[in-house]
Formats: structure tokens, sequence, C-alpha cells
């Protein structure tokens, strides 16, 4: 445009233009090769049609430029949100497949802040700085190669101060870090304060510890939001530092480069090295962009290993590489001096115990006696510390952990029902299930009745956990999924313990159907569903004090008989 407009800037037609790539005046030369093809496009073209072709050129040039951008952006979305999907999906994953003593050990919120939060600063911190660390490394370091040529003492001297401000960035972004490490576990913390808040809303209510839980949550969300205030205000300086740390720079190459102009053996000229300030100013805002992205990745690095605590805990309950199948129970369930300890506490103590197919079996014992866990290590949900639990003679961690647990029916004291249909709670696990079957099921669960009373029927949503049943509706939909599942071994873990006489007389009816022809071990606090079992095992710290029938244990007037007389097997 300078040409166009300028006249006296044009060079003089049919000059023999050859251009001393090699020279010292390269960037001169380069300038005067514009000129010149301008000057002949004008002579050639005139001035008109030459603004026209040079407007033409800046179009195209930028819409070329925004388009590359936006296909890289496009094609970095896909791998942007694959990545965080795939993070997501192993998480999830990794959280199924989990031992429950994980869970013990862990607050419910501040999984689900891991899972949630944390996987989002990954994407917002980590994924959204792939473009800018694609992209402004390649840009800075052909700028740098451009000033190498133009003069190389100059550049070597610019690439000595570097380490001096990466060092200077690196100690804000360390800080950086650990600030975000503390703000995800506030966030967790507080997530866990709100699922915890939820989940005993009633009992909240009920104590009226209404203003006593808002108060213990502003106190918590206070640190939370003094933290994340110290948190952007260290992300924050990544900009005005790195931009005060290059123009610092370009101060120290002005003084340096000024004195090899002024001194008499020069080997740059003023010229050149105004042009060579003026393209060491454009690694200024690729600079502040990669420092920002570094700062970014700091506050996501903190995410990145509050997920991998996830991803990389220990999978305690593992089966083996040639692990048997198991599609049968064929013969007996062994228990062969198994003990089991809970990080240092002794829970069972050497429990010996056979429980023959067909057998009912009714264990009790008062609170703590290590009922739960003595069932808990049948389907692996736990492995015994010490001896082995053997189904059909071969130990059970010698099978598949699918078919083992396929064996097995599991109708606890809490029902775990999901926000469904009726209709998929009664079929989890299950595929290609007919409605006959489910119908079926409900009705050997005495279930159909109420099923049937509802809305939509079978396909009528429950609610989170179940809320809109009652607790003996609850618990005989928990019932027909076992029925639905027609397992050979069956375990009731206090199944009617927080019901209601009527809705307990339900239910036994229900469970009473479901034993018949199985193998059935029950825990029990009432005397009326254990009295008829054909073996009853007597737990007393962790240890069999008593086995045998109800009669005979009676009888003996130990520990059975003050159970008995409690009325209480809890």
């Amino acid at each position: 445009l300078q040409i166009i407009f300028d006249r006296t800037k044009r060079l003089v037609p049919g000059v023999d233009f050859n251009p001393d790539w090699h020279s010292i005046d390269d960037i001169d030369s380069l300038k005067q090769f514009f000129y010149g093809s301008t000057s002949q496009m004008i002579e050639i073209q005139g001035e008109i049609r030459a603004l026209f072709y040079i407007s033409i050129l800046i179009v195209v040039l930028y819409f070329l430029k925004n388009l590359f951008r936006y296909l890289a952006m496009f094609f970095l979305a896909t791998v942007r949100n694959g990545v965080v999907k795939d993070l997501r999906n192993g998480l999830y994953y990794k959280a199924l497949i989990l031992p429950l003593s994980f869970y013990t050990q862990q607050r419910k919120g501040d999984l689900m802040a891991r899972m949630g939060g944390d996987v989002q600063e990954v994407e917002w911190s980590i994924m959204s700085s792939l473009e800018m660390m694609f992209r402004d490394p390649i840009t800075i370091i052909t700028y740098l190669i451009t000033l190498f040529f133009i003069q190389p003492i100059l550049t070597g001297f610019v690439l000595v101060l570097l380490p001096i401000s990466s060092f200077l960035i690196a100690q804000v972004g360390k800080s950086l870090k650990r600030t975000s490490q503390k703000s995800q576990k506030k966030m967790g913390y507080l997530m866990s304060l709100i699922e915890e808040t939820l989940s005993g809303i009633r009992i909240i209510k009920a104590f009226n510890a209404i203003d006593e839980s808002n108060e213990h949550f502003e106190k918590e969300n206070r640190a939370y939001t003094r933290t994340m205030t110290r948190l952007y205000r260290k992300r924050d300086l990544a900009s005005p530092l790195s931009e005060f740390l290059g123009i610092v720079v370009v101060v120290v190459v002005l003084l340096f480069g000024g004195r090899l102009i002024l001194s008499q053996n020069s080997s740059i000229t003023a010229e050149v090295f105004l042009v060579y300030i003026g393209i060491f100013t454009q690694l200024i805002p690729p600079a502040k962009s990669i420092v920002q992205a570094f700062y970014n990745i700091q506050k996501g690095a903190a995410s990145v290993e509050r997920i991998n605590q996830i991803l990389n805990a220990e999978e305690v309950i593992v089966e083996k590489p040639d692990a048997l199948p198991k599609k049968s129970f064929e013969q007996r369930i062994e228990y062969r001096n198994v003990s089991f300890r809970y990080e240092k506490e002794l829970v069972l103590s050497h429990i010996n115990l056979i429980i023959e197919k067909g057998q009912s079996v009714a264990i009790v014992g008062q609170s703590g006696s290590g009922k739960s866990t003595l069932v808990d290590l049948l389907p692996r949900f736990y492995d015994c510390t010490e001896g082995c639990i053997l189904l059909d003679n071969i130990d059970i961690r010698n099978y598949r952990i699918d078919d083992l647990r396929g064996l097995m029916g599991i109708v606890s004291q809490e029902t775990i029902l999901f926000n469904d249909t009726v209709f998929n709670n009664i079929a989890l696990g299950m595929k290609n299930v007919s409605q006959d079957e489910v119908e079926k099921a409900a009705k050997i669960a005495n279930a159909h009745e109420f099923i049937m009373q509802l809305p939509e029927g079978y396909h009528t949503l429950i609610g989170d956990r179940g809320t809109k049943l009652s607790g003996g509706q609850r618990q005989r939909l928990s019932i027909a999924r076992a029925v639905l599942k027609n397992p050979p071994i069956l375990i009731l873990d206090e199944a009617t313990s927080a019901l209601d006489t009527e809705s307990e007389r339900l239910v036994q009816q229900a469970l009473d159907k479901l034993m018949e022809n199985r193998t059935s071990i029950v825990i029990a606090h009432r005397l009326s569903t254990i009295r008829y079992a054909d073996m009853i095992i007597v737990l007393h710290q962790g240890e069999i004090v008593e086995k045998g029938k109800h009669e005979s244990l009676y009888a003996q007037g130990n520990f059975y008989r003050k159970l008995c007389d409690m009325q209480s097997f809890q």
C-alpha cells in the first residue's frame, strides 16, 4: 500500500533486481524485493487494479488464517471431548470394580467431586490449553529462527535470559498447583456436606439442626472461597508477569543491541536492529499465551492427581487369569479356618462352617459380632485374610467373579433401588427379560398388587432410591429382583428388621416362597425368622460360640438363650 500511495517508494522499471539472500542486509533485500514486485504490478496493471489485487490478497490471507484456525479448533474439539469422555468412562468403571473397603475409607461427596468437578477442571484447565501449547511454541520457534538469521549474537543473548524468566514463572506455577490442590480438596468436602445434608434432611429437620447445619456449611464455604480467591489471584498473575518479563527482556535487548550499533565495529545497522526489535516484540503475545497455558495446566494438574488416586487405587478383589467358570451349585459351602481383618481390627477369627446344598442357615449375634462380614466374604465383596472359603470343594478365589456372584441372590436390610421404572429395578442385571417373567417374580414377592395400583404400573418411575414407595414395598421389589434372578444360593441380611408388623408379614411370606428349595443364609434379629432354620450359628466377637437347632440351643441356656429372651439379635 505504501508503494501505491507514495510514488517515491517505487523502484525504477526495468532494473534487474536479484537480492543477495546471504548478505547482512537480508531484511532490507526482502523489503526491496516486495517493493520491486509491487512496482512492477503497478506498471503493468495500473494503480487501481494493483490496489484491487492487494485488497483481494489481504482478504484471502485473513480468510486462510481464520479457516485454518477454525479447522484446528474443529479437530481439536474432537480430541478434547474424546479425552474427557474416556476419563469419565474410566472413572465410572473403576468406581464399579473397586472393593467395598475402598468406599468405607472415602467420603461419597468427595468421590462425586472428583468424578464431576475435577474432571471438569481438567477439561477447562488442561484441554482448553492444548491449542496454545501446540500453536504458540511453533510461532516462537519460527520467530527465534528468524531473529537468529538476522543477528546470531543478539539472539544468543536473548536465549541466555530465558531461563531466568522461566524460573520465576515456574515458582509461581508451583504455588498455584498447591493452592489448587487445597481448593479441590475443600470442594470435595463441600460436596460431602451437601450429599450428607440431602440424605439426612429428615433428621436435620426433626432435631432442629437447620441453623447448626447452615452455620457449618457457611464456615466451610467461606474457607473454600478464600482459597479460591488466592488461586485466582495467582492464576491472574500469569499475563502481567509474562508481559512484564517480556518487556524487561526487550529493554535489555535494546540496551545490548544499541551498544552494538553505537560501537565502531558494529555488525548490525540501525534499520536492521529496528526490524529485529519489531519481530522480537511479536514474541510477547505467544509467550504470554504459553505462560497462561502453563498456569492453567498447573491448576488442572491438582485435579489430575485427585483423579489418579481413584484410577490408581488398588483392586484388591482380583480375578485370576485362568479363573474357572461356575454355572451351578452342586454340593456345599465350606468356611475353612477363615479369619478377616479390617485394617488392624480382627473382625472374624478362625471360622469353620459347612453349609450343605439346600440347607437353611441362620446367623445371629449382637451388633458388631461379624454377621454381615461373614456373608460378605462369600460373594467376594471382601477376601478373607486367613483361611479360605470353598464352593463345591474349590476355593472361591479360583472362580470367575461374575459366575460366582451369579449363583447368589442378596436381599439386604437397606433396600437399594434406582431412579427408574419398577420393571427396570426388578430386572436389574438381567438381559432379555420379558414382562411375564417380571410379573411372575413380583407375584411371588407379594408385590404385583401394589405395583398395578401405581399410576403406570410396571413402568412407573419410583423416584430417587425408591422414595415414592413405602419401606415394605421397596423391600418386596428387592425380593422380586432376587426371585427373577433365580439363584441357587440366597443371602438375606436382616431383610425384615426395619419393617412394621404388616409389612413384615407380607415380606416374610415372600421370603418363605423365595427360600423354597434353595440354600439360604439368613441374618436375622427376630425369633420368628430363624427358629425353623436347619442350623443356627451364634457369633460373638467374631467367633462361632454356638451351633445347632433352635430347641437344642435354647435348652443349653447360653448365648442363644439370652438373645431369645431379649428378642433381639441386633
